[in-house]
């Protein structure tokens, strides 16, 4: 018995320790008090749930930088019988988080979420990806934000990738004087170029657990939840490699997701510093965004 069977041993305790604990029973976590005029940040959310897992720099956005960080839900999930229930969950989530809420919608019905948002939509029934795209642009046309967070290109799930293209497809129809800054996430196909190292606090990531139970049709048939640290620990390993240089020291983190951080601007997607950045709690994550 080595310090390590130890240490794997505790893990399988504790995984299994949470399996009891409740889910979507907590008041909401603390949340800055925001200028009315404060920046927005929003995030397209393929799924209800995706806001809770791949949203810690919007946690810190809103928490740091006190930006409002608007979580917009794209659908409701591919499920029909589960919208009502997801439309709640998600509705929790944020409320707890203290997140803003809009539910994506096609007229009508508005505010339902949007349907079949796949690659292969967009190739074979453009009407219907168009009035998706217009949604979206909407959305955007109205909170004109300073960050919008989405899938990469490459994120694996159908919807996932869907929501990168309806997200570029909208940017593309906005003014040619628009700018803001792209967040592109990943959780179920790793990016090959993120350049953006962000520290989860071990506070942050306990809320987005707690969040992510809100979920609870879901969590209750996959605790998935659970697995948050650990995804997040991962993204340490990997990320001081990939967004820190091969080869580099690896940072002081417990907890990290990464991301490719790019800026709008003249009607496209541009890399605007080299190499990739780390940023570290109590680092005021709002320096990326100046």
């Amino acid at each position: 018995m080595t310090p390590y069977h130890k240490l794997v041993n505790d893990y399988a305790h504790l995984l299994k320790q949470g399996r009891s604990f409740p889910l979507g029973t907590f008041e909401p976590a603390r949340r800055p008090a925001l200028a009315a005029d404060a920046p927005k940040a929003l995030f397209l959310a393929p799924h209800p749930d995706d806001e809770c897992i791949s949203g810690g720099i919007a946690v810190r956005l809103l928490r740091e930088a006190q930006m409002n960080v608007i979580n917009v839900a794209v659908t409701l999930g591919s499920k029909k019988e589960r919208h009502a229930g997801r439309l709640q969950e998600v509705t929790n989530a944020c409320r707890y988080l203290g997140f803003g809420l809009v539910v994506a919608g096609v007229r009508p019905p508005s505010g339902a979420g949007l349907q079949n948002i796949h690659p292969k939509t967009r190739e074979s029934d453009p009407a219907h990806w168009s009035a998706c795209v217009g949604a979206i642009r909407e959305i955007i046309e109205t909170n004109l934000p300073k960050v919008l967070i989405f899938p990469h290109e490459g994120d694996w799930n159908s919807t996932h990738i869907g929501t990168h293209f309806l997200a570029m497809d909208a940017l593309k129809q906005m003014p040619s004087s628009f700018e803001c800054f792209l967040v592109e996430t990943e959780f179920w196909g790793a990016m090959s170029d993120p350049n953006l190292l962000v520290e989860i606090s071990q506070q942050d990531l306990g809320d987005m657990m707690a969040a992510t139970s809100f979920h609870v049709g879901e969590v209750g048939r996959n605790p998935y939840h659970l697995l948050l640290p650990a995804w997040m620990m991962d993204n340490v390993r990997r990320g001081a490699e990939v967004a820190g240089g091969q080869g580099g020291a690896a940072p002081d983190f417990a907890f990290a997701t990464l991301y490719r951080l790019r800026k709008w601007s003249q009607g496209q997607a541009e890399r605007f510093f080299e190499g990739g950045k780390q940023t570290a709690c109590p680092t005021n994550i709002g320096q990326l965004f100046a």
